[in-house]
């Protein structure tokens, strides 16, 4: 694997973290288990289903399977809906916020194999969907294992799914139906998801300052920043011997309620004395 000829140093500091990272609770554009919304893609549907249905032309029945599907809040019966929803229907209006939406369902419920599969196929047909390329490269370096053979491959193409998202969203032009501050908010949570996956893609090959950099920019510019991205970088200094820093990324993460919360602090408190000693 490509981080056998990385310090082992590294997974010393980072052995919580590896048990740890897999599906963690997440925010909206990274993972929420109830009906999610992606302000561009649903809001021109519902302008063109409007206009559509105002004309007669529309299809009451797809626009009722997607509602249900939508509304549904047991994730078993989400799958069902979205599945036969997009079988059924793969030219409706709702089709690629539909990808989206069961993208998501299936990350919810620890799915990854219909994740993965259901992410490249709603890519292949969206390759401009930012959302579903943030989510996808967000979700692999969390699930990622250093003994799966495929997992070099599957971080490469993580970090192509991110960079292709900030480059999408350098040139996206705000939907007539968006408010700029709904704009906005979306730009800038799927930027943050970006970066927050690049900054673990890069921690799992031991290249350390490039995640530093990108957590830093991560947390930086997140409403509600990720504990794990606090966590990582932490790590990530640490390792760079950067003492000081790793301790207030480590506060930082011990601020946030949630199951790294103690680690963190202990983490907080051995880099500080690490920096202490340093100074000396």
């Amino acid at each position: 694997m490509r981080l056998s000829g990385t310090s082992s140093r590294i997974w010393l500091v980072a052995g919580t973290i590896v048990a740890s990272l897999f599906l963690p609770t997440v925010t909206r554009a990274q993972g929420n288990p109830g009906p999610i919304t992606n302000t561009l893609t649903e809001t021109d549907a519902d302008r063109q289903v409007k206009q559509i249905m105002e004309k007669g032309l529309g299809d009451p029945q797809a626009e009722q399977a997607y509602q249900a599907f939508h509304r549904a809040k047991q994730a078993d019966q989400k799958v069902k809906l979205g599945e036969a929803y997009i079988n059924k229907y793969p030219l409706d209006w709702h089709i690629q916020a539909a990808y989206e939406e069961l993208a998501q369902t299936y990350y919810s419920k620890q799915d990854m194999a219909n994740f993965y599969q259901l992410a490249d196929k709603g890519i292949a047909l969206y390759p401009d969907d930012v959302m579903l390329l943030a989510m996808s490269g967000w979700a692999i370096p969390r699930a990622y294992k250093p003994d799966d053979p495929d997992g070099d491959a599957r971080l490469d193409k993580a970090e192509k799914y991110e960079k292709h998202a900030l480059e999408v969203l350098k040139g996206l032009t705000k939907p007539a139906s968006a408010s700029d501050q709904q704009f906005e908010t979306f730009k800038t949570e799927e930027s943050v998801t970006a970066h927050s996956a690049l900054g673990l893609i890069y921690f799992r090959r031991g290249q350390l300052e490039d995640a530093a950099k990108e957590l830093l920019e991560a947390t930086n510019n997140a409403a509600s920043p990720d504990p794990t991205d606090f966590l990582v970088l932490g790590a990530a200094y640490q390792n760079l011997n950067r003492f000081k820093e790793a301790a207030d990324a480590y506060n930082r993460c011990a601020q946030i309620a949630g199951p790294l919360q103690a680690d963190c602090k202990v983490s907080a408190d051995r880099t500080a004395k690490q920096a202490a000693a340093l100074a000396k």
